[in-house]
């Protein structure tokens, strides 16, 4: 890792900072490709939960332009060639990801929350998209978490204005978990990333994946619940669903150790 990306790793909690204060933690492709690798890094240390944060005034104000000439810039390279694969790979990692937000969470900002499972925000973070005054439009996933939350008139309405919504505003409207005072907010996201690193990781992987399910394929009730059968299924063969059915009976507090389907008994 470089300094623009710190990865730390503690009682199965990975932490990803991302510490480039100066520019508002904005992503060049450098710093995209040492975020990749911090996320490939915590996946192979096989931790249980992962909490992503930014260093300084705020989250992520997007991406880094200082050195952009628009005459020869190679957006596709950008966006398709290295932010897409980023949040397809931050989507996909292996165990429970919370992500906090503050400040300024926008463009690819706004991409790591879409792309992390649950987003904790700070009451005066600022969410939107300011992008038409460079001529450009929101990008990194945006446009679909507006539209799927706000519908399609208060989405272009942010868009048009380029208003920005505060952390307590987004949450009230749907778009992410929980608002905490400014202070609180990232006490808050490693106490819950802490409590989810002892839990069922099975349990919650099968989880992460119905809901993707019904994100992507847009599935119906039957569809859906049918998928839980076989999961649920599926879990039957965990250390973990053992553990559990045990704990109950025997009128204790369960200790799960993550173990996969099909793990010895």
């Amino acid at each position: 890792m470089t300094q623009d990306v710190l990865l730390s790793i503690a009682d199965g909690v990975a932490e990803i900072t991302l510490n480039a204060p100066s520019r508002l933690n904005s992503l060049g492709p450098d710093m995209l490709r040492e975020l990749s690798s911090a996320y490939s890094a915590a996946a192979d240390a096989g931790v249980r939960a992962l909490v992503l944060h930014g260093e300084g005034r705020a989250f992520c104000a997007g991406r880094d332009i200082s050195g952009v000439d628009p005459r020869e810039d190679d957006v596709l390279g950008y966006l398709d060639g290295l932010v897409q694969p980023l949040l397809e790979q931050m989507s996909a990692f292996p165990a429970p990801t919370f992500a906090l937000a503050h400040g300024a969470c926008l463009g690819v900002g706004l991409g790591l929350l879409i792309a992390s499972d649950v987003v904790y925000v700070a009451e005066t973070a600022k969410i939107g998209s300011p992008f038409a005054k460079l001529g450009a439009t929101l990008d990194s996933g945006g446009h679909a978490l507006f539209f799927e939350r706000l519908g399609a008139h208060r989405t272009l309405d942010l868009i048009y204005t380029g208003r920005l919504m505060t952390g307590a505003e987004a949450v009230a409207a749907g778009m992410f978990s929980q608002a905490f005072p400014d202070e609180e907010a990232l006490d808050a996201t490693r106490s819950a990333a802490a409590t989810a690193a002892t839990g069922a990781t099975q349990a919650f992987l099968a989880s992460k994946a119905l809901v993707h399910q019904l994100r992507d394929e847009r599935v119906g009730l039957w569809t859906a619940m049918s998928a839980e059968n076989r999961a649920q299924a599926a879990l039957c063969d965990t250390d973990d669903y053992r553990e559990g059915f045990a704990a109950f009976q025997d009128k204790r507090p369960p200790v799960f150790t993550g173990g996969a389907a099909g793990a010895d008994a």
